[in-house]
């Protein structure tokens, strides 16, 4: 999946009855080569490409929900749920409280 701001390639697939996402390709030249923005220290030297951005996400067909998405940019978790829409797109919405974004991923050909 391209992220909204075509950043990076997301792959979301099965991970033990869940579904999971790691990026798979950074395009951004601008971004870091590693996760230097991670809130845990040992792990701001590890590459981007790998990274989980999502993980725990429980479901069936077009609707995941109780799972987290990480932000590298910013370091932040969220509290996420995924539908996949009917014009193909992936709805990611991130929580933080009650107060709630929702991005718009693209497949990746």
């Amino acid at each position: 999946w391209l992220t909204d701001d075509g950043a990076a390639v997301v792959k979301v697939e099965p991970c033990g009855g869940q579904l999971c996402g790691r990026i798979d390709q950074v395009l951004d030249p601008r971004a870091p080569a590693k996760d230097v923005n991670n809130p845990n220290p040992s792990h701001r030297s590890r590459p981007l490409v790998g990274a989980l951005v999502l993980e725990g996400f429980k479901g069936l067909g077009a609707a995941w929900t109780d799972g987290q998405a990480y932000d590298p940019k910013g370091g932040k978790s969220y509290s996420s749920r995924l539908l996949l829409l009917a014009n193909g797109k992936l709805k990611v919405t991130g929580c933080v409280l009650l107060l709630c974004r929702s991005r718009y991923w693209t497949r990746a050909r």
